[in-house]
C-alpha cells in the first residue's frame, strides 16, 4: 500500500492551522527578529518534525510511549520547557522598551524552536497514532520523512502567510505595543497550552 497523501492532508490540515506553540513561538519570533526570526522558528520546527518521523519510521517511538515511566518524563520535561518559554515571553513584553524592540528574551532560536516541537507529547502521539495510518503499509523511514516534508510544507506556508497578515502588514500599529501584547498573549498561550498536556 502506498502513501495516502488525500487522507493525510485532511487530518493534517486542522492540526497545521490551528493555533499551537508553534504559531505562538513563530508569532513572537516574527515580531522580535523579522522574518530571520520568523524562519528561525520554522528552521527548527521543521527539524521538530523530521526527527519524529524520524523516531517513528526508527520504532523508537513506539517504545517510548509504551513506557509510561519514559513518555512520562518526556511529558513533564516538555512541560516545563512550554511553561518556561511562556513565562519568558510574558517578562519580554513586559519589560519592553524602545531601545529594546529585539530583546533576546522573546528571540526563539533553531534548538529552542526544536525542543518545544520534539518534547510535545502531542507531536509525538500525532506522528504514532495518525501519521503512522497515512505511511502505508510497507512504508519505512523514506515514507515518513516524505509525510514529514508535506507536514513542513503546509505548516511553513500557513506560518509565513499569517505572519505575514498579522506581523509584517502591520504598519500603523506600534511596534512597542505589538511586541507587548503578542508576547503576552502568547507568553499566556504557551503556559494554556503546557497545562493543558497535564490534565490530559
Amino acid at each position: 500500500m502506498e502513501i495516502n497523501f488525500l487522507g493525510f492532508m485532511l487530518v493534517l490540515l486542522p492540526v497545521a492551522l490551528s493555533p499551537g506553540a508553534s504559531f505562538t513561538l513563530v508569532m513572537s519570533s516574527a515580531l522580535a527578529g523579522g522574518r530571520s526570526g520568523l524562519f528561525r522558528t520554522l528552521a527548527g520546527t521543521a527539524l521538530g518534525i523530521y526527527t519524529h518521523a524520524l523516531l517513528i519510521g526508527l520504532g523508537i517511538t513506539a517504545v517510548i510511549v509504551s513506557s509510561p515511566a519514559i513518555f512520562g518524563t518526556l511529558k513533564i520535561a516538555g512541560t516545563f520547557y512550554l511553561l518556561w518559554l511562556g513565562l519568558m515571553l510574558i517578562v519580554s513584553g513586559i519589560k519592553s522598551k524602545r531601545t529594546e524592540l529585539t530583546s533576546r528574551l522573546s528571540s526563539i532560536t533553531v534548538k529552542e524552536a526544536w525542543l518545544a516541537n520534539v518534547l510535545n507529547p502531542k507531536a509525538i502521539m500525532f506522528y504514532l497514532t495518525v501519521v503512522s495510518q497515512f505511511s502505508g503499509k510497507d512504508g519505512g523511514i523514506s515514507h515518513y520523512l516524505i509525510l514529514a516534508s508535506v507536514h513542513v510544507g503546509v505548516m511553513s506556508i500557513w506560518l509565513i502567510a499569517i505572519s505575514h497578515a498579522l506581523i509584517f502588514s502591520a504598519k500603523n500599529t506600534d511596534p512597542l505595543l505589538l511586541k507587548k501584547y503578542v508576547n503576552i498573549a502568547g507568553g499566556l498561550l504557551l503556559i494554556i497550552f503546557s497545562l493543558h498536556s497535564i490534565i490530559q
